[in-house]
């Protein structure tokens, strides 16, 4: 397990992969969370409460400053409903990225094969369907998910920058 500094990680959390995980710096994975694939955060990333990584077989990224809210559920690997059994094979697969600045809120299912574009929110109780398009720095909610608006960059970056301040960073 490699962990970097001022890195908080719940007695709770369990890791199927933790010989290969990597966390960074200002990290903090938080209770009754678990995560069975490959792992690899980048710096003040949050993982909340209750949250589910699952799909052992591939690779999940969290880039700087990312966060999932709590009992959001990441799938990387998935049965295919509509076509096949309910099976021990899964059909719909692929690793799930989280670029710089972007998160995912409460409750949100995620499915695989997904890259959450630089700056992209997710609000909580969403479904993002496998190979979902994502465009930076924008807001995404629903059942289907879509568009809802812009995101602030500038806000997210004066913040950001705060962070690096008081953590002596620049």
């Amino acid at each position: 397990m490699n962990v970097g500094q001022h890195t908080h990680i719940a007695d709770t959390v369990i890791f199927k992969h933790k010989d290969t995980m990597k966390v960074g710096d200002y990290c903090n994975i938080l209770d009754y969370t678990m995560i069975s694939p490959t792992l690899d955060l980048g710096d003040f990333c949050l993982i909340d409460r209750f949250v589910l990584v699952a799909g052992s077989k591939y690779h999940f990224t969290m880039e700087d400053f990312s966060g999932i809210g709590g009992g959001a559920k990441i799938w990387l690997q998935s049965n295919d409903y509509v076509h096949s059994l309910i099976s021990t094979k899964a059909q719909i697969t692929g690793d799930v990225v989280l670029k710089k600045y972007s998160g995912i809120g409460s409750n949100t299912v995620v499915m695989p094969n997904n890259i959450i574009l630089e700056g992209s929110i997710i609000g909580a109780n969403s479904f993002v369907p496998p190979n979902f398009e994502f465009e930076p720095w924008s807001v995404y909610a629903g059942n289907p998910i879509r568009k809802v608006k812009k995101r602030d960059q500038a806000s997210v970056m004066r913040e950001v920058e705060e962070f690096l301040k008081e953590t002596g960073r620049i």
